[in-house]
Parts: C-alpha cells; structure tokens; sequence
C-alpha cells in the first residue's frame, strides 16, 4: 500500500512537472495567429479523459476549455455541470492540439501537429487512472482508434465497439446541428448510453433523471 501511494505521488509530481512545461511551450509560435497559450486540465487521480480538436478563440482569449457555446452542449451530453466538468482531479481535458492554430477556409485549422509529437504521449503515460476516453472528432479519434477510419459519422456508428474504453462522437458544435438532425440515433441511442458510463465510473454523481 505504501508503495502505490509513493508511486501514485511520484506520478502526480511528474505530471504537474510536466504541466508547465507543456504550458510554457512556444516551439510552433511562429505558425500561430496568436501568443502561445496552452489550454488543457489533468491531474493523476482523473478517471475520464476528453480528447478535443484544439481551442477556438474564446477559450483562447479565457484560457478555459470547453468554456463557450460547444462546452455547454458537451456538458449536456454527459449530463454533469461545470463544477464537475471542471474538477480536474476527476476529470482530464487534454486535447490534440493546446493552442489556437488559426482560422481555415471552413472552420479552424487542424490542430498542430507539434503538440502530439511533443507532449501527448508523456501526458498520458502520468494517467494511470483513465476509465474512458471521449474522442470528439475526427482528429482524436484518428489518433487514439485509428482503425475506425476517418469518417467521423461512420466511427460514431460503431460506438458500442470501441466502449467501454472509448467513445467516439462528432464535435458539439453548434454548427453541428444539421448532423445531429441527420443522425437522431445520436441522442437517442449513444448520449444516453455515455450518461450511464459516466455514472459507473462517478457515483457520487446525482442518477440521471
């Protein structure tokens, strides 16, 4: 027992070590429309994981995530309310990219690829506690389930083979609404489903209603 309590403090020491590395980070400043600033949350003791795109400009501006209109539908998803959704010691946000990378023709550039060769494997491995991955989107299901494809629509389809480590949904985005009006099965089906998961690995959270 005194051995697992050393190495779980060794850990969360290595990951708050690693933290302000991550958040000092300027190697892509160059690229960016903006000054470098890292967004993400974690601590050892997490037991759910968020994989996001990258932050957009008013998570930038605040230094939040998941702190604008998208949040609030992700947070409706899982049916939690920010002083959960936020509560680091349970609940990891660490997306694929840290920093806001830019606008693109359609939406925002992809997330910089920087953050994953540099970061993203060290931040995991001081994570030992993750019950479930969320992977919104397409670039984190990419990375973390890559032999599910690259259409997000058809990754979410097959949820239930990912699970229980893994769930996959498209990006919460209002822009979005037209989708999940195309796929009702969406909030029929899976959002119900990541509601009881959530509430496995967190009982202390109220019963759905």
């Amino acid at each position: 027992m005194a051995e697992r309590k050393a190495e779980a403090g060794d850990q969360a020491r290595r990951l708050e070590r690693l933290l302000k590395e991550v958040r000092a980070c300027r190697i892509c400043a160059s690229e960016l429309p903006f000054e470098p600033r890292p967004v993400l949350k974690a601590k050892a003791s997490a037991r759910l994981l968020i994989v996001g795109q990258a932050p957009g400009t008013r998570v930038h501006a605040t230094g939040i995530p998941w702190n604008d209109p998208s949040g609030d539908r992700l947070r409706s998803w899982l049916q939690v309310g920010r002083e959960f959704f936020y509560d680091d010691s349970r609940v990891a946000i660490i997306p694929m990219g840290f920093c806001y990378p830019g606008k693109g023709r359609s939406g925002d550039l992809p997330p910089r690829q920087e953050c994953v060769q540099q970061w993203r494997e060290q931040l995991l491995a001081c994570l030992p506690c993750i019950e479930l991955t969320l992977l919104i989107g397409q670039y984190a299901q990419q990375y973390h389930i890559p032999e599910a494809g690259k259409s997000v629509t058809g990754t979410v389809q097959r949820w239930r083979e990912f699970a229980p480590a893994y769930i996959p949904t498209p990006h919460p985005s209002p822009r979005n609404q037209l989708w999940l009006k195309r796929n009702p099965w969406f909030e029929q089906e899976l959002v119900p489903d990541l509601r009881r998961r959530i509430r496995e690995i967190f009982p202390e959270l109220p019963d759905i209603e």
